[in-house]
């Protein structure tokens, strides 16, 4: 137990060292690219952070665990929206561009809602004979992830507001910081996960508590900590589109692997987790659309922790 809690510890420092680097990394990129801090943490930053999540899944559909599969999704986008965003909005308050609210925040909205219908379409509709997502929907995810990536690189916007970094970085240099982020990330991530799962079944809990809190929280360490840096190195649009590129990630590329491999049953997931993962999204198209804010601010952050920690003491009541 005392060399697991010591991997596990490990695993803690580089996720944070990973993210501080990957952080100064992506932004040279961005800025010798042309890229917007946005699209960068929304494709290589949220790509990179959603990896620890696309291994478990996937892992989980080719070993037909359903529970291990869709509940690392749910539970990371649940933590990634309720404790992530929330937790930097407090920290700093994030800036929402026109961009945002017309093009990103609804995809993020709508692949969850696609998920939430598709998903539970017997449940709430009584359509086929259980819930899940078949081959033909995970192939639908995929395509739809396409379109989104491309969509994003067509109308790439960089702000002109943003300051100038204050250590200027060679593009190679900048590169090797951003995949040896990505790595520490990685390896962290992973070392945490299996050091967390082998405690937690030694004390007993089920696969679908421990995906839905452990492996969820901690394959969602990644963009925590990336998020965390970015907000205190004033990136608040690299930490929001960390967030919602990791969410579209795991919802449609992710799951619609995992999908096209195994058809994901979703017999283990309850109405109430779902439906957490629903009012999430509406939390957020609240935050983005409602009064004349430009931004995600404290109040909004202190709202979806709130929420966040409602969800997680209706878990351990649970268990």
């Amino acid at each position: 137990m005392l060399i697991t809690i010591i991997l596990l510890l490990i695993g803690l420092g580089l996720i944070f060292f990973g993210a501080d680097f990957l952080v100064d990394g992506a932004s040279a990129i961005a800025r010798k690219a042309g890229i917007s801090d946005f699209v960068i943490g929304l494709t290589i930053v949220g790509f990179g952070t959603s990896c620890p999540e696309l291994v478990v899944s996937v892992t989980g559909a080719l070993a037909g665990n359903s529970d291990i599969a869709i509940g690392n999704v749910v539970g990371s986008n649940i933590f990634n929206t309720l404790l992530i965003l929330g937790l930097t909005a407090v920290i700093a308050p994030m800036a929402i561009t026109d961009e945002n609210r017309k093009r990103d925040i609804p995809i993020t909205i709508g692949a969850t809602f696609l998920l939430v219908l598709l998903g539970m379409k017997h449940s709430l509709f009584g359509l086929g004979q259980h819930d899940g997502l078949s081959r033909y929907e995970g192939i639908l995810f995929l395509l739809i992830f396409a379109a989104y990536i491309y969509m994003c690189f067509k109308f790439n916007k960089q702000d002109d507001q943003m300051e100038e970094p204050k250590k200027h970085m060679s593009l190679p240099v900048a590169i090797l910081l951003t995949l040896g982020g990505l790595a520490a990330l990685i390896i962290g991530g992973d070392l945490f996960v299996d050091s967390a799962t082998e405690i937690a079944r030694k004390i007993g809990v089920s696969d679908k508590f421990i995906a839905v809190t452990l492996l969820a929280g901690g394959t969602s360490l990644p963009e925590l900590a990336t998020c965390i840096v970015a907000a205190a190195k004033k990136k608040g649009q690299l930490a929001l589109g960390n967030i919602l590129g990791s969410n579209v990630f795991n919802i449609l590329l992710i799951l619609g692997v995992s999908a096209t491999i195994n058809p994901v049953d979703f017999s283990g997931m309850s109405l109430v987790d779902m439906g957490i993962l629903a009012l999430s999204s509406v939390l957020l198209f609240t935050s983005a659309y409602t009064g004349r804010k430009d931004s995600l601010d404290r109040f909004d952050g202190s709202l979806l922790l709130i929420c966040e920690a409602v969800y997680l003491t209706y878990l351990f009541l649970t268990i």
